[in-house]
């Protein structure tokens, strides 16, 4: 993965307004735990795509970018019961939860892409 690609600016960009939307639950809506538990999974999104810039293995690398991939879903969760709960109104979780969807999707095309060839090289 080259150091300019997309999805880790994408995923930088989504762990930043992860901690300012940490620090809105927290201060403003007083959501300690579950505000702990989405600044976690959220960072930890783009953590793991920076990780396969120096993946040993291309399967090292799918490996990095399928825990991303999971990460993003335990934060789609999160934004869920914050959503459904009530805490956070249908803007905000709409916003924030589509920019996740959009890394988990370029993710998952990212992973696939990268099996298949592996495949079509070892046949």
């Amino acid at each position: 993965m080259k150091a300019d690609n997309q999805v880790l600016i994408d995923s930088k960009a989504f762990a930043i307004r992860i901690i300012k939307f940490y620090l809105f639950l927290k201060e403003e809506k007083q959501v300690h735990v579950i505000s702990k538990q989405i600044l976690k999974s959220g960072t930890s999104i783009g953590a793991n795509v920076r990780e396969s810039v120096n993946a040993q293995s291309r399967m090292d690398f799918i490996n990095k970018l399928n825990i991303a991939l999971k990460e993003a879903n335990e934060t789609e969760y999160w934004l869920e019961l914050l959503h459904e709960a009530g805490i956070i109104d249908d803007r905000q979780f709409d916003s924030i939860y589509n920019d996740c969807g959009r890394i988990a999707a370029t993710l998952t095309k990212i992973i696939k892409t990268t099996k298949n060839n592996i495949e079509n090289n070892v046949q």
